[in-house]
């Protein structure tokens, strides 16, 4: 299954693509993570229900220096990745 998640709060400069895209590849899942320009962070990942589920939960909290405020979550269609990125 594939979901992009939108992640709002103070979550660019504080280290979360670098500690989103760890978990990934700790949690197995493939996709991407990017800054937007209005200062949320976007995340496509795909996976296991189980991975994507875990990753989803990460997301709602992210690093330690990242304030989270909320998390959109979208289905997504797979695309068969194989790696995680930071784009």
């Amino acid at each position: 299954m594939r979901r992009r998640f939108v992640v709002h709060g103070s979550v660019q400069a504080v280290g979360f693509r670098m500690a989103a895209a760890a978990e990934a590849r700790r949690l197995g899942v493939a996709g991407s993570v990017r800054n937007r320009f209005d200062g949320t962070v976007e995340a496509e990942v795909e996976g296991t229900a189980d991975a994507v589920a875990e990753m989803a939960a990460w997301l709602a909290h992210g690093p330690p220096s990242a304030r989270v405020e909320r998390v959109e979550a979208t289905d997504a269609e797979p695309r068969g990745e194989q790696a995680f990125r930071i784009a």
